[in-house]
Parts: C-alpha cells; structure tokens; sequence
C-alpha cells in the first residue's frame, strides 16, 4: 500500500505530512475501478485503484451490498494477470471484502489453483484468503491441501497455513485437531517462524487438556526448540505449567524450574528475559531461585538498548513488591538510570529505589529525586508521590524530609490529578504518623492559600475542620480558613463557613471568636453560604436561637450518615407526598443494591423474580414489599436483611434452585428460587421440606408452596421459621424438593391429568452469624469511633493458628463478622508481619457497631489478633466477641 510521504522545508524547520489519499471520494474510486475490465490490463494502474479502496474501507466507508458485489467480480477478474504484486493487492482485497457464501464459490476455484500453484508466494497467500473467506463444508475439501502445507519445505507456506489453523481453531476446531500429527512435525522444523507458529498451534489444540500441555512441555523442554521465538513461547507454557501442577514447593522436584533457569543461560536476549521474568512471577519462590535472574536483570540495566533497560527495571519493579531485599543489589544500577534520558525507564528506576532503600538512603534519593521531577510529565510524578508515601509509612521517623518534599512539590506547576495525588498522600500520613500532624496540616494550609482546583479546596477545609481542633493550637488555621471566605468562590466559601463551625464546637475557647467570622458571612451574595452561616451560628448558640448540648452540636457536625447516599436518593424519589413525613430509618441500609433479578451463571436458567421490579429500587425494598404482600409474613414486622441468593444445585441439573435468607427481628424466612429446566415436565405443589434438626433454636412457623412450575418460568415457595427475638442464631437446615410431576405433550404443551409424586436432594443451607449484620461504611472512622465512647467496648486477644498468610486471616474474619471494611484497610501490603483492619456495620436491632481488628504474625506463620469492639450496646459488643470465639 502506498504510504504518505513527507516534503521538508529548506531550512528543516517545519514538517508536514502529505497524504496521496486525500480528497479521495467513494464514487470517484469505483469509476476508476472500471480498469479492472480492460482488455489489456495495466497492473501498476489496478494496484493503485486497489490501494485507494483498501484505504477507504480502512477509514470505515461502507460499501453497499450492490457496490460490493459489483467490486468482488471486478477484482476476480484479475487473477487473469500474471503480475505478482498485482496478484497480492487481489488476496489483500478479497479478504477484506468478505464475500458471501455465493460468492465465494466463484473465486474458490482460483485460489485453489493458486494453492497448487509452483510460486510460493501465491499458494502462502492464497491459502490465508481461502481460510479466511472459506466456511466448514468448503473447508473439508481444501484440508488435505492444509495438512500437505503445514509440512511444506517453504518456511513461507507453512507459517501460512499455521497461522490459518489458528485462526480456524476459533470457528472449526473439530477439522483443525485432526492436523495435530501435521503440526507435531512442524514443531521440529529449523525454520526459527514455523517452530514458533506450529508451538503456537499445537498448545492452542491441546490448551484444554491439562495432562497433554504438561507432556507437551516435558518432551520439548529437553532441547529440541531452536528458534527463539517458539522458546519464549515454550517458557510461558512452562510456567503456567508450574502454575497449574503446584510443583513450586521448595521440598518437590523442580525440573520445569531448571530449564527455566537454563534458558537464562541463552544466547538471545528475548529468551534470557522472557525466563528470568518467569522466575520472578513463580508462586512461592525463593530468594535463592530469585538470585540467577536478578542477576541477569541487573546486567540488563547497564544494556546499551532502551527496550533492555525498560524491560529489566520494569521487572525489578514489580519484584520490590514482594522481595524488596533481592533487589539491593541492583541499587547502584538503578541510581544511574535516574539520569537516563528515556522518562519512563528513570521513573521506574526511582520507584524501586524508594521500595528497596533503607532509612540511611532516604536523604540521598530525595535530593536526586528534587531535579528529575521537573523533567518528567504529571502521570509519571504520580507515581513517584504514590511511592515516596509508601516509603514514609515504611520509616516514619523520616517524615520531616519526605513531608517537605511532598509540600514544595505541591507548589510547583501542575495538573488537578498530580496534586491530588500529593494531597491525598500528605492526608494519609498525618493520619498514619501522629508527629506529622501539625507540619502537614500547615502544609495543606498554605496549598489552599494559591490553590486553582475547588475540589481541592473542599477537600482539604473538611480534613481541617476534622483534625484542625485537636492540635496544640487550633487558632493559628482561623486565618487561613477566613480567607477562603473572602477570596474564593461559592462552593469553598460554603466549605470554609462548615469548618469554621466545626472549629467553635470543638475548642470553647475560639467560640466567640468564630461567632464574629459567621455572622460576617450572614451578608454574604450566595444563599448557600448565607444558610449554612444561619443554620450553623443557631446550633452553637451563637444566634437568636436556644443553645443545644454540646454532644448534639458535635453529632450534627461530626456525624456520619447512617445510610448510604444512593440508598437516600433512591427512598427521596420513591417517597410520595403524604400527610406522614418522610422517615430516613426506612432507607435501606446495605451498601449494595442489586437488580432483584439475580445475574445468571452462563448456559444456566435464571432463578428467583424473572425481571427487575420499574424504577430504581433496591433489592431489600423489592423484597420487603413482596414479603410484606404474603398474609402468612405480614405481622413479622420490618425486615432487617436480605441476603444474596445461595445455590442449592449445581449447574445444568434438572431443576435450578436458590435460596434467599430475610432476616426479621424474630424470624427467618427461606424464599427458594425454583426453575424448571426440562420442556417435557410441569411440575405442581411445589415445596421445600426443610430439616432443621442441627438447628435448635429455629421451630418451622408456616410455609408457602409453588401452585405450578412451568418450563422455563422462574417461581418461589417459601419456609418461615420463629427464631428467639434479637438473638443471632445460627444453625444448618437441610432442604429436599418435593412436587408433582406431570408429563407435557410437546406437539400440544398440555400436561396430563394424572402425576406422580417426586422428590429431588438439595444442598444444605446455613444460617450464620453474619446474616445478622448489614454492612454499612462511615465517612470518617477515628471520628465515629471515638464520639462512641469507650462505655460499651471490649477488648480481646485471639490465637487465630496457622495461616498461609496475613491476607487471609484478615479475610476470614471479615467473611465470619459480615461487616464493611473500612478506608481500604481489608487490603494487606505484602510481606507486612502485622496490619490494623477497620469495620463498620448495623447489628440485628439496628445497633451500630464499630470494630478495630490488629493482626500480628507469632512465630512461623501463627497469627495473632487483637479485637476491639465499641458499639452502642454492652450486649452487642459481647456478642461480636463470642462470633468470633466459636467460629
């Protein structure tokens, strides 16, 4: 295809691309596409017709089905010259034509010679065009053709029909399996693209049988892949062999880690990083097996060729993650390319310093770090200020040096989501490192005094009003805070008056002081401001109004909301105006909310309501009103919890069951999801016997059966048990579906009159304790936990045994409580010997609790933890201790 050319001027200042194509119209094109037709053709003339309309179908112009039609026999007509870069512009434009099945029968014959053909050229790409435009039955006839060029001498004709089969594998994988002999042979061929091809293909055949892959690496990693190509490919089977067979134990045979480690060994370049990648990313491996790679990445880093050096960094980046130590040895490297002209490798370079440098090396590489940042753009800034807050919570007693470089880099030019990034880590650092406090408060405090971005500025007014009155002097941030009522915008002048608030609730003291600054914004020109200073100065006493406590001026200002905003919105547009005022204890409370129509497993039936109920209602609503419309459960009264549907079958049985738990105060209600997945079959009386022997404290109170279940027409029949009040009991209840089955005449779709009675085994079900327990986040968790009070906390410690690793622990406790993790803490840092989670959530009788979980790791792999629990009951934080003392 032709391509642009590009005219300089004399003095080579300025550059400016010219396209041959442009101004080129459709219409035009297919007159010109009439050449085509002549008698005596003229092959540069047809390649220059054919250029322009692969360039136009390439743009996205859509050709009429009459247009194409017409083009395809003009092309077909081609194949009379003997041209062979003619010939190539036809292949190239019969496969982007697609033609129809109808068509295709007129060129069939053609390609077929040509794949016959004695120039190599024309049988390659003659069999690429027939693959390509060939449907299964036509296919049939050209396979032996296929199976004879897979082991054609010519490298050229037997990575084409290599690559076809791959392709093919996708819409004909029967025809393709049989050629598995033809592309075995292929495997051992010298040439360096068919080896890489036919390894390609005969994994792509074998990909689903796990043992196959595993012999297919075996027989080839003993030494018979020459091209480096197919051995990088080869690697990467190897490893997800490794993977898959669980041979990367330090006690097991490790013969697939050998060749790996050989391969570092090669002579190309590819392979040698391709393998000690591989190495790195092994499960479980060790810094002894870890030691050859790095060594090879670390000659890498001094390579002459960009790509190396990227590739090489790149990796011992991602391997800091996990074995900051293996690194060290690189350090000295890596500080020389904090100087390499590529930005993207000296990015790189300057993260994995900051991972694997020790508290001494702190100083050094904020001083190199201070002259690269200016040469870098904001994404790759980014990622150094993610890294430099990562190595302050890793040596906190460097605050002082990485907060002063966070906060001269915040005054320097720059995009909104740079900034942010700084603010968010100078935030999470006065949070995590108490002696940061007052040094990054003033930092914040002197960015919002120059500070364009309004998101910013709101941001940062809200953490002030939150930790601002807790300092040694709360006074010293009025001023800053007074200016932003002065100089800025609406939105942070509203920002400001609430912190200003927030300020007088907290420290007596400045109350006066502040009274003055909000009746100042009484006058203020935006309503919003003028409300919120109205609203604020009658709450504090500081107005005509009557003086609250002083605990319900900190619950107004500090509080969280209970309920989350989408809920909130969701309940304000389905409330109707009424007499009775609108009730936020109505609102929902999951974090959640979910379609009520359940999202199905592929190729299965769905289960439980068939369709979304109309509008945006959440799932407990949906649920609550349906419940609460059945007589038998009307007089439970609120239901406090949904659960998500449970499966009861496995997938593609007979009949498709799930259950749904409703927890009320005093009962549980089981709602199964029955489908019938057999068109032959009606099935009657459908019901659930549940068997609640290993679940003492549970008595059955009433059910209600399915009248019938048609093919395919999702119905629910549902159990209710009485449960002693407020109490979490828990149990396991087995469950058996019985029903009448009637035969269905497929010709008609009537059922016989006559049925037998049958019954089908589900799974058993558990009730756990943490189906009592909504999950429920908090805006701000130090404020909630302490406005709690420590009235009704309990503290414990607990020996949770061995664990593989301290994200799991952390997981299964949070799975056993049921509750929302809090401010990102459920994620565990790698290699971290102890972590601090945070949880919020509603317990049955709708008590908030609060729970503060610290982790430590006690010998070898022995984990430890320490649980704190505030709530607002003594019997609740009692009952979260013996949750997790039974389970």
């Amino acid at each position: 295809m032709a391509q642009p050319f590009v005219k300089k001027d004399d003095d080579r200042d300025d550059e400016a691309e010219y396209s041959p194509f442009i101004g080129i119209e459709k219409g035009a094109v297919l007159q010109e596409a009439r050449v085509f037709h002549d008698p005596q053709l003229d092959p540069r003339r047809c390649s220059q017709v054919i250029t322009k309309l692969l360039y136009l179908l390439n743009q996205g112009e859509t050709f009429t089905k009459v247009e194409a039609t017409e083009v395809f026999f003009a092309v077909t007509k081609l194949f009379q010259s003997r041209d062979i870069g003619l010939r190539r512009m036809v292949y190239l434009m019969i496969k982007e034509l697609s033609p129809s099945a109808d068509e295709v029968i007129i060129v069939t014959s053609s390609l077929m010679k040509d794949m016959n053909s004695k120039t190599d050229m024309y049988r390659a790409n003659a069999i690429r065009v027939l693959c390509r435009i060939t449907d299964g039955t036509l296919l049939t006839q050209i396979e032996r053709y296929l199976k004879q060029a897979i082991v054609d001498k010519n490298p050229v004709v037997a990575s084409a029909a290599l690559v076809s089969g791959i392709h093919l594998l996708q819409t004909n994988p029967e025809i393709v399996k049989r050629w598995s002999n033809e592309v075995q042979e292929a495997v051992q061929s010298r040439a360096a693209l068919v080896q890489f091809h036919a390894l390609a293909l005969l994994h792509q055949i074998r990909q689903n049988d796990r043992l196959a892959v595993s012999k297919l690496v075996t027989s080839l990693t003993r030494g018979s892949v020459r091209s480096p190509l197919a051995q990088c490919l080869l690697i990467r089977y190897t490893s997800q062999v490794i993977r898959e067979s669980g041979l990367n134990t330090q006690t097991g045979d490790r013969p697939f880690y050998d060749y790996l480690e050989g391969c570092l060994r090669h002579k190309a370049e590819m392979v040698i990083f391709e393998a000690a990648r591989a190495i790195t990313e092994l499960s479980g491996v060790t810094s002894r097996e870890l030691t050859p790679a790095i060594t090879v990445l670390q000659l890498f880093l001094s390579s002459s060729k960009p790509v190396l050096r990227f590739a090489a960094i790149r990796t011992l980046n991602k391997v800091a993650m996990t074995h900051p130590m293996a690194v060290t040895n690189c350090n000295i490297d890596m500080e020389s390319l904090i100087s390499d002209q590529n930005r993207s490798i000296a990015t790189l370079a300057i993260t994995t310093l900051l991972k694997t440098g020790n508290e001494s090396s702190v100083d050094r590489l904020m001083k190199q770090i201070t002259n690269f940042m200016s040469d870098i753009a904001d994404e790759f800034k980014i990622v150094v200020v993610e890294a430099i807050r990562s190595l302050c919570l890793k040596f906190p007693l460097k605050y002082r040096t990485l907060i002063n470089f966070l906060s001269n880099i915040l005054r320097e030019e720059g995009g909104f989501e740079y900034k942010k990034a700084i603010v968010d880590s100078i935030v999470i650092l006065i949070r995590d490192i108490p002696d940061a406090k007052e040094s990054g408060l003033f930092h914040l405090c002197e960015f919002i005094e120059d500070c364009e971005f309004t998101y910013l500025s709101t941001q940062i007014l809200h953490f002030l009003g939150n930790e601002g009155p807790k300092t040694s002097d709360p006074s010293k941030y009025i001023r800053y805070i007074y200016n932003r009522v002065i100089l800025e915008n609406a939105t942070v002048r509203a920002s400001a008056v609430s912190t200003l608030a927030k300020f007088g609730a907290m420290v007596d003291s400045l109350k006066p002081r502040i009274f003055v600054l909000l009746r100042r914004c009484l006058f203020d020109s935006d309503d919003e401001v003028r409300d919120r200073a109205t609203l604020y100065l009658n709450t504090l006493g500081g107005g005509d109004g009557s003086i609250n406590g002083n605990k319900e001026v900190k619950d107004f200002l500090f509080g969280s909301l209970d309920v989350p905003l989408v809920n909130l919105e969701m309940s304000l547009k389905n409330y109707e105006p009424s007499e009775e005022p609108f009730d936020i204890d109505s609102v929902p409370r999951e974090v959640k909310s979910q379609p009520l129509a359940e999202k199905k497993a592929p190729g299965k039936k769905p289960t439980g309501l068939g369709a979304p109920p109309s509008g945006p209602t959440s799932t407990i609503d949906a649920y609550e009103k349906m419940l609460s419309s059945i007589p038998e459960f009307s007089s439970f009264g609120k239901l406090f919890k949904s659960s998500a549907p449970v499966e009861l079958t496995e997938a593609e049985t007979e009949y498709a069951v799930n259950v749904v738990k409703h927890i009320y105060d005093g009962h549980v209600v089981f709602q199964y999801n029955c489908t019938n997945t057999i068109p032959e079959q009606l099935l009657e009386n459908v019901t659930v016997i549940v068997d609640a022997s290993e679940a003492e404290e549970f008595s059955e109170v009433t059910s209600k059966p399915l009248r019938s279940l048609p093919y395919d027409s999702p119905g629910q029949t549902f159990v209710a048990f009485e449960k002693p009040v407020g109490v979490p009991a828990i149990g396991k209840f087995s469950n058996m579906l019985k029903f009448i089955v009637k035969e269905v005449d497929p010709s008609t779709g009537e059922a016989e009159e006559d049925g037998v009675e049958d019954e089908y085994q589900l799974e058993d079900l558990d009730v756990v304790a943490a189906d009592y327990m909504l999950k429920v986040g908090v805006s701000n968790f130090r404020n909630t936990w302490e406005s709690m009070g420590p009235d009704c906390e309990r503290v414990d410690e607990y020996g949770l045994g061995v664990r593989e690793s301290l994200a799991e622990a952390v997981g299964a406790v949070i799975d056993i409580l049921g509750m929302q993790p809090c401010e990102g803490t459920e994620v565990v840092p790698s290699n971290s010997r102890s972590h601090t989670c945070l949880l919020s959530g509603v317990f049955i009788g709708n008590v908030k609790v609060l729970v503060r979980l610290s982790f430590g790791i006690d010998g070898p792999k022995q984990v430890a933890m320490k649980l704190a629990v505030r709530s607002e009951d003594q019997t609740v934080s009692d009952a979260i201790h013996e949750i997790i003392a039974s389970g």
